[in-house]
């Protein structure tokens, strides 16, 4: 009794055959393969946050300078709102979701800065219309505003400057001329001194390829490109001990 206990069989007498039973009390259960183990792989969305964040501001940048004699610079809209705006809110999210508190604020926050930046200057949302009188003029308040608005970024960039010292080169690099960009912008809508927009420019030209160089070193990976192409991280942390 005991043996037969032990075995866990069931003897089909007529036949003088016997099938295994498990544990689970059908005859099946022994055939059905154990499930494997899958562990997921989650992807870096910094490189798309920071691609969003370098085209802006190449954008920008490019108008700012008066690139091709150019002097409206209102294309900018697109990529501030439809790019890097929605793009860097998803980003964040991400970034969130896999445990990076700093690279969640960072891209959250700039895709509501380039979302309400877009907002500033497009018609249907109005802001400007509030700064302008019926015969279509636009009162000064509205580039002393701005002014302001410029600045009040500059601060939470120069916050972000502060805590990613010992994040790398490339981003260290980008924070502190996106500071000086935003400031000289800042000033040049203060004054109207049209010489400070376009240093502003030539600094965010430099963040612009901060971030693109941040990117590409995290999205050129040994999976996709050759690997004299790949761009080492120039990170500042701390050596693991």
């Amino acid at each position: 009794m005991s043996h037969e206990k032990n075995l866990n069989l069931q003897t089909d007498a007529s036949e003088g055959s016997y099938e295994p039973h498990t544990p689970g009390g059908h005859v099946a259960d022994a055939s059905q393969p154990t499930m494997p183990v899958y562990h997921r792989q989650y992807g870096n969305p910094a490189p798309l946050g920071l691609l969003a964040y370098g085209t802006v501001f190449l954008c920008a940048s490019l108008f700012n300078i008066h690139s091709r004699g150019i002097h409206n610079g209102s294309l900018v809209l697109l990529f501030a709102t439809f790019y890097a705006g929605i793009t860097q809110i998803l980003v964040g999210m991400w970034e969130m979701f896999l445990g990076n508190t700093f690279g969640a604020t960072v891209f959250a926050t700039y895709g509501g800065f380039n979302l309400s930046y877009g907002a500033l200057y497009l018609p249907g949302v109005g802001v400007q219309a509030l700064y302008t009188d019926a015969n279509g003029v636009v009162s000064p308040d509205f580039a002393q505003a701005v002014g302001i608005y410029l600045l009040i970024w500059d601060a939470i960039t120069l916050l972000f400057l502060i805590g990613c010292l010992r994040s790398s080169i490339p981003v260290v690099f980008t924070f502190a001329t996106t500071v000086v960009s935003l400031t000289l912008l800042a000033a040049n809508s203060f004054t109207g001194i049209d010489s400070l927009a376009v240093a502003g420019g030539a600094f965010g030209l430099g963040a612009a390829a901060g971030a693109y160089y941040a990117a590409l070193a995290g999205f050129y990976s040994p999976t996709v490109t050759f690997k004299a192409i790949r761009l080492p991280p120039m990170s500042l942390a701390y050596p693991d001990v």
